[in-house]
């Protein structure tokens, strides 16, 4: 059920990433930047002078991002594409970021509703899908008014009951990892069907030939992680945010929902 609406599509947007969100200087970005203020590198045609060259030039951090597909939501629906330059900034800005929660919200959704073994909850899923797409649909001022934090939870609720499904599915028993303390981890060909990794922190962790197959990696910090030769196709929730933080090659496997990074190996 995945589709282009859940991927981000900068020509369709207003470079929203590049002007509403903020960074610090550190190993992602060269410079410092407040929320609110455009990236020095973005063009007049809200394009990237320096797309080509981010990470040679110390922009790491913008080769990882995704938005979901909600930055050419708000440009285009919520906004009817008229641009931030014309339009009430501010309010655009604080709009960006909710609609990105919602977005991947609808990511996982979409996700489950392709997972066989989640079929006894697909109706549950195909009803939260569709309330919280009405959300993304709604006016400005009612989008700031949401209780994300609400939804994040009713949802979460469901992709829980999911996930048990799913990894039931595996045959395998395995040790409860979720928000585990991974970091450096020594996980080489480790065999992870099945896992619990939700939330885990998995930051630098030697994955190679890992199966990670049927494994929850909902919310979990793949950055800097060696995935090549990683089994990661049928792995859930897994989302490009995820795959872009990490370090991969042509043998890592991924479902047919994401992109393999230009910068893996």
């Amino acid at each position: 059920m995945l589709d282009d609406s859940l991927r981000a599509d900068c020509a369709n947007c207003f470079g929203l990433c590049c002007v509403a969100l903020p960074f610090a200087r550190s190993a992602d970005f060269a410079i410092e930047k407040e929320a609110g203020r455009p990236c020095p590198n973005l063009r007049e045609d809200f394009g990237c002078g320096i797309h080509a060259g981010l990470r040679q030039k110390g922009f790491t951090g913008c080769t990882v991002y995704d938005c979901f597909g909600a930055g050419q939501k708000v440009a285009q629906v919520t906004y009817g594409g008229v641009d931030w330059r014309r339009e009430s900034a501010g309010q655009m800005f604080a709009v960006f970021p909710v609609m990105r929660q919602l977005h991947e919200l609808l990511w996982y959704l979409a996700e489950s509703l392709g997972h066989p073994a989640a079929e006894p909850v697909h109706e549950e899923l195909r009803k939260a899908f569709d309330h919280v797409d009405g959300l993304t649909r709604q006016q400005p001022e009612r989008l700031l008014e949401l209780d994300v934090a609400q939804v994040r939870g009713e949802v979460n609720a469901l992709l829980t009951r999911v996930s048990e499904l799913v990894r039931a599915g595996s045959g395998r028993k395995q040790k409860n990892r979720r928000g585990a303390d991974l970091m450096g981890a020594k996980l080489r060909g480790a065999d992870l069907r099945g896992a619990n990794l939700r939330g885990a922190y998995l930051i630098g962790a030697d994955l190679r030939g890992a199966d990670l197959r049927q494994a929850d990696l909902i919310g979990a910090d793949l950055r800097g992680a060696d995935v090549r030769g990683a089994r990661l196709a049928g792995s859930l929730f897994l989302t490009q945010f995820q795959v872009n933080a990490a370090a991969g090659d042509a043998a890592t496997t991924l479902s047919s929902a994401l992109i393999r990074p230009d910068h893996w190996s």
